[in-house]
């Protein structure tokens, strides 16, 4: 009998004009945690996704339990084989309820009806065993999208399955919410079964991993326990050089004050926030998964209703009613969630980059110059790396990094003087934070302002030149790179949550 419960051995898989995986060989054990690891487009999901159904192989064989499995494998027969996927782009109808979603293609029915009450108990006893506080009738698009990253497991671990994929399952939680995740996977590979796991952040590894293997432009690198590698091993076969530097900083003089955000009211999650933002420096906007810092760069960008406040760019006050009003003046977003707000998935990356820049490449008869157009874009593709056949295919078929380097890039042609990054690097790899980073650099050294939020603590230590901290949708305290520490962000992020446990324990 053999001792893998996986082995997939020399999967090809190509895709118009890209060969994503060239003879991959994977396998994993009953019981282990394997983390699957690589740059963006180094075939990781694609080899996952056959594993699960969602793609077919053109080369190669799969055994499960030992026994070699022919034919292509669908999403029917993974779930019947016992294999669930959590997909790195979050897969729910926002419209339907919770344990509608988690029973999703598998509805417990009576006398030819939906029975509602059933699926709502089972699927109360599955979010309680993940200690998940969601109620099973609540709509599951009302909720954050932390939370609806917790349904997506819930729904996974509700089939039962012996094999569980996760692509980046701790993109959007909290670090409670990610030691919850880690409590549940050790419990599951006690239990015998067996877990992929995709991840960009590194750190989490050692927590939870047994042995790793790593893939780099669609090809296998290597397979070895974790204990018997370096962090820099791993970075170095991921990206297939050394990358000596993890957050570049460049320095460059301070200059006029950009943008100057006073009292800004909206809705319960902004609170009379102000701030300064200078030409020539990043600003970090950090705090706990709640805190308020989406919600703020979304009211800054005329997204969501301001309740009252003022917004100056350059001493003069602008009034940002609608995303127009703000491109119009020279502020721009990348949003977090870079599917859903970020592309038009169903186009280009060509069309994704021209169309909020039709006002530049379209002449007085609203004609669209083709020239201008190609231009614009091989700039922006040019100075991404954005790894595609060419400009022409669809945005949707690009590697969650790659995706993200299309929402930035479109915003490069413009005259911004203020760029907001929300989330900028999320689920991204180290290799393409990089570039994310050095972006901003680039950014600010134009005398840009640059403004950005970011979960990961490293990130915002690193990059910023000044960091904002936010907590229950109010700025809490402020600090420069020399003076900040992790301990102190903390500090300033818990402040008023600390403050209601002494008012509760008085």
């Amino acid at each position: 009998m053999t001792e893998y419960i996986v082995e997939m051995k020399q999967i090809t898989k190509s895709f118009p004009g890209v060969l994503a995986l060239d003879h991959v060989d994977f396998s994993i054990k009953p019981g282990e945690v394997m983390a699957l690891l690589g740059e963006n487009g180094a075939g990781k999901s694609t080899l996952v996704k056959i594993l699960s159904g969602v793609h077919t192989r053109d080369e190669g064989e799969i055994y499960i339990y030992g026994k070699e499995h022919k034919g292509d494998i669908t999403p029917v027969s993974a779930r019947e084989l016992g294999i669930a996927i959590i997909h790195q782009e979050l897969n729910m109808c926002s419209h339907l309820s919770v344990a509608e979603n988690i029973f999703l293609g598998r509805e417990i029915c009576k006398s030819g009806r939906l029975a509602k009450k059933e699926m709502n108990n089972e699927s109360a006893k599955i979010l309680d065993r993940l200690k998940i506080d969601i109620h099973p009738e609540t709509i599951v698009g009302n909720l954050a999208i932390s939370k609806q990253q917790m349904v997506e497991i819930a729904k996974a671990l509700s089939t039962d399955a012996k094999i569980l994929i996760m692509d980046e399952p701790t993109s959007a939680l909290t670090n409670k919410e990610i030691k919850e995740l880690f409590s549940i996977i050790r419990t599951l590979r006690d239990e015998g079964r067996s877990i992929i796991y995709i991840s960009h952040r590194l750190e989490e590894l050692q927590h939870i991993v047994d042995r790793v293997t790593i893939m780099r432009d669609g090809k296998f690198v290597l397979c070895d326990d974790f204990a018997n590698l370096t962090m820099e091993n791993i970075i170095s076969n991921m990206v297939g050089r050394e990358i000596k530097e993890k957050f570049p900083r460049v320095q460059c003089p301070i200059g006029k004050k950009i943008l100057s955000v006073k009292n800004l009211n909206a809705g319960r999650m902004v609170r009379d926030i102000s701030f300064d933002l200078y030409e020539g420096e990043i600003v970090g906007i950090a705090g706990l998964m709640g805190a308020g810092r989406t919600e703020m760069t979304r009211a800054l960008f005329g997204i969501d209703p301001k309740d009252s406040g003022e917004i100056f760019l350059e001493d003069k006050e602008v009034k940002i009613n609608k995303p127009l009003d703000a491109i119009n003046n020279g502020i721009v977003l990348a949003p977090e969630d870079r599917k859903k707000d970020g592309l038009c998935t169903g186009l280009s990356v060509r069309d994704n980059i021209a169309l909020p820049n039709l006002d530049i490449i379209c002449n007085k008869l609203s004609v669209v110059n083709h020239k201008k157009e190609t231009e614009m874009v091989d700039e922006a593709t040019s100075k991404f790396s954005i790894k595609m056949p060419n400009s022409d295919v669809s945005a949707a078929s690009l590697s969650g990094g790659n995706q993200q380097k299309v929402v930035v890039a479109k915003w490069l042609a413009r005259d911004s003087k203020v760029v907001i990054f929300d989330e900028p690097t999320r689920g991204i790899d180290v290799a393409a934070k990089v570039e994310i980073y050095n972006l901003m650099n680039q950014l600010k050294q134009q005398g840009i302002g640059v403004l950005f939020t970011s979960s990961e603590m490293p990130e915002i230590l690193g990059i910023s030149d000044r960091m904002i901290v936010m907590c229950d949708g109010r700025i809490t305290g402020e600090l420069n790179t020399a003076e900040a520490t992790q301990n102190k962000i903390l500090e300033y992020a818990t402040r008023f949550e600390k403050k209601l446990e002494s008012e509760q324990s008085a």
